[in-house]
């Protein structure tokens, strides 16, 4: 084992961070032995560096990340700060001084991913960020290495924890978005603003990033189709309980059929009981990868956590530490398919309508030739009425997005229709 230690620098030392630097600590002789090197936890930089943070010298401490990165001595910079800027200046600044980086900065990576490959690639550093999807879930590495030789066609997943306990408890208890969100506040599981997670940005960074990977193109935050869970009802969640599915958000990167485009969205979705995200419980997460040649696979596990995180973070330190070693590099940036992010409306998926509307003869007929005008086929019917009030299920067969949302519009005009309760989409079928 060489004695001469690699060098570590930690940008960030919240939840994440202080249990990266306990496990380093803990575990120094573990990690040496899988390494082949000890590794030495360098420098610290922090925002309010008058905390306490157990098991960490105050000497490493610092406020000054640039600083830290621009040593020169440093074999590895882990970023786990969060956000565009200061992190892009920081990481590429890292790799300007010699040291590969291991991030889980989900949001820079969907934002701008092609600064830091091109930064990585032109210091011949390397560019880790497993814990940057799905915590403790080993799903990057899969996509990037072990599925490297196989065409991946598609990638669905339940990739955010809040917003699936959310959805679990208004599922299995019959509560309202609201109180579901509060149980979720009060158990940790929501931020005290917890818009990203909710309005499915957290979900969309994520979707951007597997998109990338699975199809070997790049693909921005802004391709990612996104719609967030805070207008479905506990009314939603009964009619998929009767249609034997349930609601679960969703990340869906897809492969088209004649393979010369790709489309990435995230936004509630009806699934049936039957398929294996439908079981995904609490604020676990999971992703359904299906591929040419390895058929289906699924991946399960904590999607979020201070440990699960850090978990996901040592396991690409231990990688990048052996590359440095072997003086070599993993894998970087693939996207030489330069494929096009196909729009929303391309896509086609089922649509589940519920509308008000008034409880008298024709209006059935009415609203099945909307339908018909835009070309899209009604797969079921469920029509309940009372005191002149009635509400109208329809179900449709597949269909262009860009068709259902024309449908919709064309329904909300007609005088028999008072209002488009809900609007959903159905997958995995």
């Amino acid at each position: 084992m060489r004695t001469r230690p690699l060098k570590v620098a930690l940008l960030g030392c919240g939840v994440v961070g202080s249990e990266v630097a306990r496990i380093m600590t803990t575990h120094a002789d573990d990690l040496a032995a899988r390494i082949g090197a000890p590794v030495e936890l360098a420098g610290v930089a922090v925002r309010r560096p008058s905390k306490v943070r157990e098991g960490i010298d105050p000497a490493l401490i610092t406020t000054d990340a640039t600083a830290l990165v621009k040593r020169g001595d440093l074999d590895v910079v882990v970023e786990v700060i969060g956000g565009i800027e200061p992190a892009r200046t920081l990481v590429t600044t890292a790799f300007e001084h010699g040291a590969s980086v291991v991030s889980a900065n989900k949001a820079l990576l969907a934002e701008d991913g092609a600064t830091l490959y091109a930064a990585a690639e032109q210091h011949g550093r390397d560019l880790y960020f497993e814990a940057a999807v799905a915590g403790a879930i080993p799903l990057i590495r899969p996509l990037r290495e072990s599925l490297a030789g196989d065409k991946v066609n598609r990638v669905l997943g339940i990739v955010n924890g809040t917003t699936n306990f959310i959805l679990d408890r208004m599922d299995s208890s019959g509560a309202g978005y609201s109180e579901a969100l509060d149980e979720a506040t009060a158990l940790g599981y929501a931020e005290a603003d917890p818009t990203a997670d909710v309005e499915g940005f957290d979900a969309a960074a994520k979707a951007a990033i597997l998109a990338g990977i699975a199809f070997h193109t790049r693909v921005r935050l802004d391709d990612v189709y996104r719609e967030g869970l805070t207008e479905v009802t506990a009314a939603d969640m009964a009619s998929a309980r009767r249609m034997g599915c349930t609601v679960k958000l969703l990340a869906i990167c897809e492969r088209a059929a004649d393979g010369q485009s790709v489309t990435a969205r995230v936004h509630p979705a009806m699934i049936p009981l039957s398929h294996p995200l439908a079981s995904v419980r609490e604020a676990y997460n999971a992703v359904f990868v299906e591929a040419e040649a390895a058929g289906q696979l699924m991946f399960y596990g904590p999607g979020a956590g201070g440990a699960p995180t850090a978990s996901a973070v040592l396991g690409d330190l231990v990688a990048v530490c052996r590359n440095r070693l072997a003086e070599s590099t993993g894998p970087g940036e693939s996207a030489y398919t330069q494929l096009p992010v196909s729009p929303m409306g391309e896509v086609v998926t089922r649509y589940h309508i519920s509308l008000d509307v008034a409880d008298k003869p024709g209006v059935l007929a009415q609203v099945a030739t909307v339908f018909a005008e835009h070309g899209v086929s009604i797969d079921t019917v469920r029509q309940q009425g009372k005191d002149g009030e009635a509400s109208l299920v329809v179900v449709t067969h597949r269909a262009p997005d860009a068709a259902l949302s024309g449908t919709v519009e064309a329904l909300r005009k007609l005088d028999t229709v008072r209002g488009v309760a809900s609007i959903m989409r159905v997958e995995g079928e």
